[in-house]
């Protein structure tokens, strides 16, 4: 008896990759025209056809931007990728960066906190004084 199941599609909507993938259809034809997905396939009407592979690099896109990675850095991987080389030596150059980045932000924070901190740990006070212009303290009632 000859198989009639339906084989498994391969190639998907815009709308369908959006949805695999989280993103809007505006998102993917963003990246479509920033050059981090290539042109796709067409149908004889002109619609949009997506594979597999668009699929991967969505959710490779996805993953480095929850990183903090610029669309930049991530087209730089995706081209390294695409010559079919390891794109590892420059990752690690990128999320090294990164690393850094995110710790002079928490240091940054750290100061803000601290500063806040003793600013709360001041109030309230009788003895507080009258606000110099631009604080957030209103002037006392006269």
């Amino acid at each position: 008896m000859p198989d009639t199941s339906v084989p498994p599609r391969t190639t998907w909507t815009i709308t369908e990759v959006a949805r695999r993938t989280g993103v809007t259809a505006d998102t993917i034809r963003y990246y479509e025209r920033i050059g981090l997905l290539p042109a796709p396939q067409r149908t004889a009407g002109s619609h949009r056809r997506y594979g597999p592979a668009t699929l991967d690099r969505v959710q490779f896109i996805q993953g480095a931007q929850r990183l903090g990675l610029a669309l930049t850095d991530i087209g730089n991987l995706l081209a390294v990728r695409d010559t079919g080389a390891c794109p590892c030596e420059p990752a690690a150059d990128l999320l090294r960066r990164r690393i850094s980045d995110i710790d002079a932000e928490m240091s940054r924070l750290a100061a803000l906190r601290a500063e806040l901190v003793t600013m709360a740990d001041a109030l309230p006070d009788e003895n507080c004084p009258n606000p110099s212009p631009g604080t957030w303290r209103p002037p006392p009632p006269s």
